[in-house]
């Protein structure tokens, strides 16, 4: 029995295990440096590729506490504060929308992820993924 005991205890230990336990990366609240970034008054924009929402997290729970629908003008960023107003502008069509931030995104691949109406606004549904402006409004 006690043999089990320091196994188990042992096996538990193991980084492999405690993995198991901790939060998956995507749901861990927006680390300090992200604070930071939020803080900043002197944040002027950025330039990088946007995408937009499955039609499947329609109605679901943003990360804001506010239930997400395709047919608002709203966004997904790393760190931005909830309900900050920006500017979207889409350089492939020349288009641009103003959408609130919602939810948090978590892809080193984009800065944002839009609502279905807000992808519409900008000509982006075809494409599904596009190279976007931010500034703040």
């Amino acid at each position: 029995m006690a043999i089990f005991a320091a196994s188990a205890a042992l096996i538990l230990s193991q980084p492999a295990a405690m993995a198991r336990t901790r939060p998956h990366p995507h749901h861990v609240v927006t680390p300090v440096a992200a604070q930071q970034h939020a803080a900043n008054a002197t944040w002027v924009g950025e330039t990088g590729k946007a995408s937009y929402y499955s039609s499947r997290y329609n109605g679901r729970i943003t990360s804001s506490g506010q239930r997400f629908s395709q047919n608002e003008l709203t966004a997904a960023h790393a760190w931005l504060p909830f309900g900050t107003k920006i500017r979207v502008y889409c350089q492939a069509t020349g288009r641009s929308v103003i959408v609130t931030v919602t939810d948090r995104i978590y892809s080193n691949r984009r800065i944002l992820d839009l609502s279905r109406s807000a992808a519409q606004e900008l000509g982006i549904i075809r494409r599904g993924v596009a190279k976007v402006s931010l500034t703040p409004v």
